[in-house]
């Protein structure tokens, strides 16, 4: 990726992007492991209504062990009119593939798609609209999670709450146009990329809500379009939605070490609540009267939880109530004991705004 003529967000001019011709767009995929999902992910990407000789896609692979790998060729042998590449990821993180994606791109446009997601058959057109006509620095869209088992399906349903997920914009709100603080699936102009350096390499998660703050703190405007969409399949079990949001809680430390004055509200009520479920589980332990302190934080953290799986019962259907409450108590109280991990272990890095944020300063050679 060259970045000789890189202009700054706040310039507000998209790189590389002229009004004679459509630019070319890179779409790198980051995966590992995921052959449950590669196939229809893929044959999003591959269906696009963008001119398929302005269309270039790199499968950045984490040294899958599943058969990714197959899928990923087989599809490309059956799409040889796109230009289709499937590279090695040693590192095995989405940071590190990300950045070996951004360094074999050669695009003028570069959009970020994971393997869990399904993209609308025009988003990569959405997306150059918007980036050519609006002048912004980064576009997205809403995303609607699904899932395919009971207990997927009640994750889905949480996930796209504000009792679930706070005010994110993108998992809560439909048609819904606006600046925002943070996208998933993002297009950027390659300046603004060239501008802002690689991804985190530190960050084995929330890599994308560093990279969108790192944006806003050099003055980019990041759009979240009412006309760009795309599915997520989330996860399936309780454990590993649990995994997920520890690990999301835990990273959440690190990206606002390096911008604080991003942080949310979102982000901080689920450590309020396990500092409060911590506590009162301390008292119970130390004095008698202890218990009623914690019953009394446990009442009523599960009064408004049942009151929000009550709400959301009724808008997506009954049949979730039974699991919902289980759901957003793992969404919760993962996040907040990750978090308070994590404050734990990088304790010592307040002020440390570094990471291991690479440079994208050479041209690509093919």
């Amino acid at each position: 990726m060259s970045c000789e003529s890189a202009e700054t967000p706040a310039g507000r001019t998209p790189g590389c992007v002229t009004a004679t011709a459509l630019p070319l767009v890179t779409v790198v995929m980051p995966v590992r492991n995921e052959a449950a999902f590669i196939r229809r992910g893929l044959t999003a990407v591959l269906g696009q209504d963008y001119p398929s000789d302005r269309l270039e896609i790199l499968v950045v692979d984490g040294m899958s062990t599943d058969g990714t790998r197959a899928m990923v060729a087989e599809l490309g042998h059956s799409h040889r009119q796109i230009s289709l590449h499937l590279i090695d990821n040693p590192g095995m993180i989405v940071p590190i593939g990300m950045n070996i994606g951004l360094g074999r791109a050669r695009g003028d446009i570069i959009v970020r798609v994971d393997g869990h997601c399904v993209i609308a058959r025009d988003y990569v057109r959405r997306c150059v609209e918007h980036i050519t006509k609006d002048g912004v620095d980064g576009v997205g869209g809403s995303v609607t999670t699904v899932g395919g088992t009971r207990t997927a399906a009640a994750i889905a349903v949480a996930m796209s709450t504000r009792f679930g997920v706070g005010d994110s914009a993108f998992r809560t709100e439909q048609n819904k146009t606006g600046l925002v603080d943070t996208i998933p699936f993002p297009a950027y102009p390659r300046s603004v990329i060239c501008k802002a350096g690689g991804y985190d390499e530190e960050l084995a998660r929330c890599q994308d809500d560093e990279y969108n703050y790192r944006l806003l703190d050099l003055g980019a405007r990041i759009l979240l379009a009412g006309d760009v969409h795309s599915r997520y399949y989330g996860r399936g079990t309780l454990f590993s939605l649990w995994t997920q949001y520890f690990r999301y809680g835990y990273w959440k430390v690190r990206v606002l070490q390096k911008h604080p004055r991003q942080i949310r509200p979102r982000q901080s009520a689920p450590p309020l609540l396990a500092v409060f479920l911590i506590l009162g589980l301390c008292l119970a332990v130390l004095f008698p009267w202890g218990w009623n302190s914690l019953a009394a934080i446990a009442g009523c953290y599960a009064a408004a939880n049942l009151i929000a799986s009550t709400a959301a019962a009724v808008r997506e259907g009954w049949q979730h109530l039974p699991l919902l409450p289980l759901v957003y108590a793992t969404l919760h109280v993962s996040y907040g004991l990750g978090f308070l991990v994590g404050l734990g272990k990088f304790a010592s890095r307040w002020g440390d705004k570094r990471g291991r944020v690479p440079l994208l300063d050479r041209p690509h050679t093919p």
